[in-house]
């Protein structure tokens, strides 16, 4: 239960903005002193709870899972600092979960669609084309604003990489999702997927390894951001080795898209592409990694404070959803030390609250 929480550190407002005096009153921050002493005093410096905007609760291997598995995914990422989690599709319908006051709020996007017998089996919404239209108009009637489409993935024929949509088709989708109210992301892999999105006024790219100098001002001036989901980027060079025998020319793509992927992500960021941290946790990588996915944007070349913004203030702010702010829910996590000096705090955290409560 919610009660009277004070914060003896400081408060990291923004990435640059600190103040002290934070507390939490039946659920809610705020910097105006209770006339009753704290049930519990925290000390340490306290940040918004982490975003993971690329993450998959409810889906597994195969497509959904129990509702079981879905509430341990969940809470593998709640106890790891993530507290607002962008849906990236799941087969799953987890909106039993946006009901439990213990697990971390969710933004859905309905189901993937993909193209038929293009994908992952089980995992998305699979249409042919002309089916393409319809298919974004449902899901984005079924999700919360958002609706998610695979880009690209291999074309047997060609032994590649390859669209998985005419570009006019895209088009259409993506003004019929905009027709709804919803806004539209994609999985892209390839470089020529990027062209075909961006033409076709696209709100965010996921993964993005195709990133190319001529897209990167196209980037900044439509003000797309993207999703980089680096730490599933680094399973590249697996699936180049067991597609090698098949499909040589998709390995040799895939494993200089993964050679590249750290310079791409610097050369956005630089430019003024925002950057948000996406684990891609779902049927391959597991939960509660979003401290590894801000380390590898550090590692990748951004500044510690701008990896941690990446997750917290920015990516919340583009959310609609706010960070460490009068009134706003307790949503919160406490390092020991300041993360932006130290940015490996963000692995072992002292403290997750929820709503106003200790969870972790």
């Amino acid at each position: 239960m919610a009660g009277i929480i004070k914060f003896s550190g400081i408060a990291l407002v923004a990435a640059d903005q600190e103040r002290s005096g934070l507390w939490s009153v039946d659920g809610h921050l705020t910097f105006q002193a209770p006339r009753e002493e704290p049930d519990v005093v925290l000390e340490g410096w306290v940040l918004p709870g982490f975003v993971d905007a690329h993450c998959h609760i409810g889906l597994g291997k195969g497509g959904a899972v129990p509702d079981t598995t879905a509430a341990v995914q969940a809470i593998a990422d709640r106890d790891a600092g993530t507290l607002l989690v962008r849906d990236a599709g799941s087969a799953s319908d987890t909106r039993w979960l946006q009901q439990r006051p213990d697990m971390p709020r969710i933004i859905r996007a309905g189901r993937h669609i993909a193209r038929a017998r293009r994908y992952l089996r089980g995992l998305a919404e699979e249409v042919e084309p002309d089916g393409l239209v319809e298919a974004v108009r449902k899901q984005a009637r079924h999700g919360d604003g958002w609706v998610k489409l695979v880009g690209d993935w291999i074309d047997r024929d060609a032994g590649d990489l390859a669209p998985c949509f005419p570009a006019s088709v895209v088009r259409d989708a993506v003004q019929a999702a905009h027709d709804e109210g919803a806004r539209v992301t994609a999985h892209c892999f390839a470089e020529e997927t990027l062209d075909d999105m961006l033409d076709a006024g696209i709100d965010c790219i996921e993964h993005a390894t195709g990133l190319l100098p001529r897209h990167v001002p196209r980037l900044v001036d439509q003000g797309v951001p993207i999703v980089p989901t680096l730490i599933n980027i680094a399973t590249f060079p697996g699936i180049a080795d067991q597609a090698e025998g098949k499909f040589p020319q998709y390995a040799r793509h895939m494993r200089s898209l993964w050679e590249r992927r750290n310079e791409r992500v610097l050369e956005a960021f630089e430019a003024g592409v925002k950057i948000f941290a996406g684990t891609d946790a779902g049927s391959v990588i597991h939960h509660g990694r979003i401290a590894d996915e801000i380390m590898a944007l550090h590692q990748a070349g951004l500044p510690a404070a701008d990896a941690l913004d990446s997750a917290c203030w920015s990516a919340r702010e583009w959310l609609g959803e706010p960070g460490v702010s009068e009134g706003a829910s307790a949503d919160v996590v406490v390092c020991a030390e300041d993360p932006r000096a130290n940015l490996a705090s963000v692995r072992k955290l002292s403290h997750v609250l929820l709503r106003g409560v200790l969870v972790h």
